[in-house]
């Protein structure tokens, strides 16, 4: 009997993983290569720079997944792969290998959505709890993913024996995890930001600096065309409430205003190398100020609590449009530990269930897209000889 045994290989962007997952409930082995060594001094992701990475790392990052878990290529089921959203080059080194593994090993290839990977990164840490406690996998849900590159809000409903997707709301501009890495290279502050934002803003005042977020309006001069905004081919907004719709570049621009405004430039520029010589997020106050004077921390903390802030307003508002019983929570933002807090506190003050992915299966990782894979596998949804990336793929409907 095949014990479905699925190897998922993820490179959309900056780390190259490779994973083995069992009927998408068992993770046997989940390797992570990263590359924030190589990206540092750039501040953020160099796509030719990546691409090489991945091909450097591909081969005993698969390797390694299969040594943990103690498995050949011939023990598989199938390869799954991330087609795409992504970096072109990035998608394409984990493709190519994919394709060449399932076609030497005579394997089914499955192609999965970066976006659904995520969501399925929830589903899979619910699976793996004690018997009892996971056993609502299979039920509709809102699920929020944010990340660097993604804000989007999807009802996930389970449909003959997979799942399908309908948007409800996305950003219009800059990600959520994207302004998190903006607002901390201009304030000088290690990459990726949003680590080393949310360590900080334990320290500071959270409502001593008032961001605020515009309520965003049809456009009557576009006759219900969606704008063009960089997101727009991914996801178009026009069927879509704008109640449910983010925007991030605004506060990006604030806190830029404000740092001018307080004469905040040079302070932040010669905070770089005490970055780089801390090496580490702080962990106590005293860290804290040796890092950043009290009023950078007080914007920290009022940033933070605003980009919470909005994504909360508008993903509770979607669950109660929507009569959603229970919220998904994933995506590399989702590690941000004020964001549990309160998304959590929000959740039981309301009755609703909420679940979040472990760290490890936050950021990018290939068990996710294993997981995801299961569903297909099982109904026999197969790539063809033809895959190849799509930079721009759209989850859903």
């Amino acid at each position: 009997m095949s014990r479905g045994l699925i190897l998922g290989i993820e490179s959309s962007c900056d780390e190259t993983a490779a994973a083995v997952v069992e009927r998408g409930s068992r993770t046997l082995s989940s390797v992570v290569a990263s590359q924030i060594a190589t990206h540092l001094r750039y501040g953020g992701v160099v796509p030719e720079l990546a691409s090489r990475e991945h091909l450097r790392a591909i081969v005993p990052v698969v390797r390694a997944a299969l040594g943990e878990a103690q498995i050949t290529l011939d023990d598989l089921d199938a390869i799954a792969v991330t087609s795409g959203p992504g970096l072109a080059g990035a998608l394409l080194v984990g493709i190519t290998y994919a394709k060449a593994l399932a076609f030497a090993q005579d394997l089914p290839l499955i192609a999965v959505n970066h976006l659904e990977g995520h969501i399925h990164a929830v589903l899979l840490q619910m699976r793996s709890l004690p018997d009892g406690q996971g056993s609502e996998t299979d039920q509709t849900a809102l699920a929020l993913v944010v990340s660097g590159g993604h804000t989007h809000l999807y009802l996930a409903q389970p449909t003959n024996g997979t799942w399908h997707y309908s948007l409800v709301g996305r950003t219009l501009d800059d990600a959520a995890g994207e302004a998190y890495d903006k607002v901390a290279k201009l304030l000088g502050l290690g990459y990726p930001g949003g680590p080393w934002i949310d360590a900080l803003a334990r320290f500071g005042d959270p409502h001593a600096v008032q961001f605020a977020f515009a309520q965003i309006k049809p456009k009557i001069h576009l006759g219900g065309k969606p704008p063009r905004t960089k997101a727009a081919k991914t996801a178009p907004i026009a069927e879509l409430d704008p109640h449910f719709l983010f925007s991030f570049s605004g506060i990006k621009t604030a806190v830029l205003r404000y740092v001018e405004l307080h004469g905040m430039r040079d302070e932040a520029s010669a905070r770089v190398p005490r970055m780089l010589a801390a090496g580490r997020t702080p962990h106590s106050k005293e860290e804290a100020l040796a890092l950043c004077p009290q009023p950078t921390l007080d914007l920290i903390a009022s940033f933070q609590h605003a980009v919470v802030g909005d994504l909360m307003k508008k993903t509770f508002a979607a669950a109660e449009s929507l009569d959603a019983e229970r919220i998904l929570i994933t995506g590399g933002v989702a590690a941000n530990r004020e964001l549990r807090e309160r998304f959590t506190g929000e959740a039981s003050r309301r009755g609703i269930q909420i679940a979040f992915p472990t760290l490890a299966l936050s950021t990018d990782n290939a068990a996710m897209i294993a997981a995801a894979a299961w569903p297909r596998f099982a109904i026999g949804d197969f790539a063809s000889a033809e895959l190849t990336a799509d930079p721009s793929l759209a989850l859903g409907s």
